[in-house]
């Protein structure tokens, strides 16, 4: 596995900012696993996210999606299935296939199990007009877009490195950073999608509160790894998730750059 696309790292650092530092963390093959995996599910999600695409043709295209991961990858079936809104897709999407080519082989079912998975719970989603009425509404959501996505790292932690981590803790370190985002992005969600991730009778110091139990999770998902290559990974996106929630709770919008760039540096001199 010496060619991974240098391609593929462009578009990784184009399209996930808080991802691109920590996977360079990583060892060889886990280090393109998990630079495929969040590809890959960048693709799916920019389906998801879409402010133009109609919620019935959202949860046709990813429920359709989603069966495809079933079986080996056909990029012509995949087009097709696309065809209607593959107008209005970013490149990162349109090249699902090169993300899943570029995986290590015997890595490549761990990834395309949490792609399946994840485009059918979007699929849901998308036909329920993110309608989160409940907690467990909010916990659903926030496994299918966060929570699985630090299962599958779980499930390449123990392939590659033999890291045993508890799946409860590592569902709760993904579903902390959604929590994050979704508090960050509450406005913007709300006027540009007239979607609402805020539970009926639920304020924003319910949201803080789910963030931090979650967060809390995440704390102790990190004390239990060993490898240091690992825990610089995992790092990374918790201190910046931790940060950005309190320059939340003093009112600013998100972090400035510089203390991006200082929190880098401190979780790699750690």
């Amino acid at each position: 596995m010496s060619g991974f696309p240098k391609d593929a790292m462009r578009m990784l650092k184009e399209t996930s900012r808080t991802f691109y530092i920590p996977i360079t963390f990583l060892q060889k093959e886990l280090k393109y696993s998990v630079a495929s995996a969040y590809l890959v599910f960048r693709a799916i999600d920019e389906i998801e996210d879409h402010e133009e695409i109609d919620n019935d043709v959202k949860y046709t295209v990813l429920a359709k999606l989603s069966e495809l991961f079933k079986q080996p990858f056909d990029n012509e079936e995949y087009l097709r299935i696309l065809g209607p809104i593959k107008d209005k897709m970013p490149e990162v999407t349109i090249r699902l296939e090169e993300w899943l080519e570029a995986c290590p082989k015997d890595a490549l079912t761990i990834v395309t199990n949490a792609a399946c998975e994840m485009a059918s719970g979007m699929a849901k989603w998308s036909k329920a007009n993110w309608s989160i009425r409940t907690r467990e509404d909010l916990d659903d959501y926030t496994y299918y877009v966060a929570g699985l996505v630090g299962v599958m790292l779980s499930d390449l932690w123990e392939h590659y490195g033999g890291e045993k981590t508890d799946r409860e803790l590592a569902i709760g370190y993904g579903r902390g950073l959604q929590a994050v985002n979704i508090l960050r992005n509450q406005k913007e969600d709300l006027d540009e999608r007239g979607v609402s991730f805020v539970p009926d009778g639920w304020n924003r110091a319910d949201l803080f509160e789910y963030a931090e139990e979650n967060l809390a999770k995440a704390d102790l998902y990190m004390k239990s790894l060993k490898r240091k290559s690992i825990i610089l990974f995992c790092r990374l996106p918790l201190a910046l998730a931790h940060k950005t929630l309190q320059a939340l709770k003093d009112g600013r919008e998100k972090m400035t750059r510089a203390e991006v760039e200082q929190t880098v540096e401190e979780v790699q001199t750690k």
